[in-house]
């Protein structure tokens, strides 16, 4: 008897630790000393400041109150925005770890020129995580872009 249901809660037990294993990977989108810092930011497109957010692929840097501790890069994609924190996500922050845009292309990390795609966000060199990622509303009419946590 005792050996069917160890037999039995064998296979259970595997289950259930592999699911454990797999949710320890799936943390937050960073490393664990990520600053968690409220975003709350509203563009008026139609501004000239925010004109290279009118074609594909273009960007801009965000500096303003409420935009994370080291700013924003929001860039125009085929479909909508990606809004990227400008903190590495992969290595925890100090002064030389805000990533900036190179070539119209990638986003890098100066500190140890890990990098990733502009456009989506993909890691294509040292960090196998992708740059932090904030929500947006984008409404068409007004021009106003939204964008929060």
């Amino acid at each position: 008897m005792k050996r069917k249901i160890s037999i039995l809660l064998f296979p259970i037990l595997l289950i259930f630790s592999s699911l454990n294993i797999h949710s320890c990977n799936s943390r937050e989108e960073t490393v664990s000393c990520f600053p968690n810092v409220p975003i709350n930011v509203v563009l008026n497109l139609n501004l000239p400041a925010y004109y290279d957010l009118q074609s594909t692929n273009g960007y801009i840097y965000v500096n303003e109150q409420q935009c994370g501790t080291r700013g924003l890069i929001v860039v125009k994609t085929t479909n909508g925005f990606k809004v990227y924190d400008r903190n590495a996500p992969h290595i925890c922050p100090d002064n030389n770890t805000t990533l900036v845009v190179e070539n119209n292309i990638k986003i890098v990390c100066p500190k140890d020129n890990a990098s990733w795609i502009l456009i989506t966000g993909e890691p294509t060199n040292i960090a196998q995580i992708a740059p932090k990622t904030y929500r947006y509303n984008f409404d068409s009419t007004s021009g106003i872009l939204s964008i929060f946590d």
